[in-house]
């Protein structure tokens, strides 16, 4: 299939883009955003494929700014440009800019009551169970790819155990399993 063929079965409208963030971003709670924003652009309208997804991912680990805006540029503009891009981030953006800042004064002006930060907690351990799921979902792709897995663990470990800072290990690990990546790539073709 050629490109030109590809590109225009990925002609998603831009009010489709801007609806499917907007949902992501009324149903993303923290880190959520990147679950909901998997389920919508794979799972739900198919805009790209897992793939495409754990590689844009992986992309805006490295993009400065919160992972699930680079992630609704890079999704637009996978299936529509920089348009697509515009009107995905727009989708995106409109709830935590109007909603999230009006709660956000709410919060403030009653922190002190327990209910509410009985509320806040829940909100988290959901946000955490969800980041966790979505991670085990980025994983699948990759099964296998033996490498690709060790890498994961390797920075899952270094991370969360022995607490080293996320740049540190990403700058450790990447030139490593880009040689490794190369390798294995010349092996196979």
């Amino acid at each position: 299939m050629t490109e030109m063929a590809q590109q225009e079965e990925r002609d998603v409208p831009l009010v489709a883009l801007f609806k499917g963030f907007l949902t992501v971003s009324f149903c993303g709670i923290g880190g959520s955003g990147i679950a909901w924003a998997r389920r919508v652009a794979v799972e739900t309208r198919c805009w790209i494929s897992d793939r495409e997804f754990a590689d844009i991912v992986s992309l805006c680990q490295f993009m400065p700014g919160p992972n699930i805006v680079g992630i609704a540029v890079c999704v637009g503009a996978k299936v529509r440009g920089g348009v697509g891009s515009l009107a995905a981030l727009a989708g995106f953006l409109v709830v935590p800019w109007s909603v999230g800042l009006a709660l956000g004064l709410l919060c403030l002006k009653y922190v002190h009551l327990t209910v509410l930060q009985n509320v806040l907690r829940g909100i988290a351990a959901v946000a955490a169970g969800l980041l966790i799921a979505t991670g085990a979902k980025l994983l699948a792709p990759h099964r296998s790819h033996p490498a690709g897995l060790l890498f994961a663990t390797l920075a899952f470990v270094l991370i969360t155990f022995i607490r080293l800072p996320l740049l540190s290990v990403l700058f450790s690990l990447m030139p490593l399993s880009i040689v490794i990546a190369g390798i294995q790539a010349a092996k196979a073709g």
